[in-house]
C-alpha cells in the first residue's frame, strides 16, 4: 500500500515510496590485503557496473581503518544474483581466508526515500 503523502519534504512534497535493498558491507582489512586484493576489488567494480538490478555503491573509511560500503540494488533477486557470480564467490572466498580481520554485512529494505539539494549546487 502506497501512502504518498504520509511523509513530506520540508517544501511539502511528497517522498517517493520505492523499493529497494542495501547493503552495509563493515569490514577492516589485514596486512595481507596487497596487490592482489586491490587489483580484484577494481575488477568486481568494474563488473558489478554492469549487472542488471545494480544501482549504486559509495565506501567510506574510519581513522581506525574500519571501512564501511553502501551497495544499492533495484531488488533481493538482483542482489542474489550479483552473491552468486562466480568471481565474487572466489573473492569472498578469499577475503575470508586473508584480506579480511573480519566483516560484517547486512540486508536491508529501502521502503521509502527523499532528499534535498540546494539550488544551484
Amino acid at each position: 500500500m502506497s501512502r504518498p503523502h504520509l511523509y513530506r519534504f520540508a517544501l511539502g512534497r511528497p517522498a517517493t515510496i520505492r523499493s529497494m535493498v542495501v547493503i552495509l558491507f563493515r569490514s577492516r582489512l589485514t596486512a595481507e590485503a596487497g596487490q592482489d586484493y586491490q587489483e580484484l576489488d577494481a575488477e568486481l567494480d568494474r563488473m558489478v557496473h554492469d549487472r542488471p538490478g545494480y544501482v549504486n555503491h559509495k565506501s567510506y573509511r574510519a581513522e581506525d581503518g574500519e571501512r564501511l560500503t553502501l551497495v544499492w540494488f533495484k531488488d533481493q533477486e538482483t542482489l542474489r544474483a550479483w552473491k552468486m557470480q562466480p568471481r565474487h564467490l572466489e573473492a569472498q572466498r578469499r577475503g575470508r581466508e586473508r584480506w579480511y580481520q573480519f566483516y560484517e554485512m547486512e540486508v536491508a529494505e529501502i521502503v521509502r526515500t527523499s532528499s534535498f539539494k540546494r539550488p544551484g549546487t
